[in-house]
């Protein structure tokens, strides 16, 4: 079953490779979607894929790479739109 996951991830989550870290986890698993940084110092997401995927992509965001010190993550569950090919680091704040 697909899935879209709108994802939220705070504490020390900026400076540390979590976006390019997060995309490298999303392509592995077939996860199409986008991450960025937010001015509050929090990472957004959205992923979309197969289920078991994109909790699996959600799992990583938990703990982040090296240097990340990830406090919380909030997942809002919507519904799978397929309006994605790829998976992209946005790298401006909008």
């Amino acid at each position: 079953m697909k899935v879209r996951a709108h994802v939220y991830v705070g504490g020390r989550v900026q400076g540390v490779f979590f976006r390019s870290e997060i995309q490298d986890e999303a392509v592995k698993r077939n996860v199409t979607g986008w991450v960025k940084n937010l001015p509050d110092g929090r990472v957004e997401a959205v992923f979309e894929g197969e289920k078991e995927n994109v909790e699996k992509v959600i799992e990583f965001c938990k703990k982040g790479p090296p240097g990340a010190r990830v406090t919380k993550v909030d997942v809002h569950w919507q519904n799978f739109t397929g309006e994605f090919e790829n998976f992209v680091i946005k790298y401006r704040y909008s």
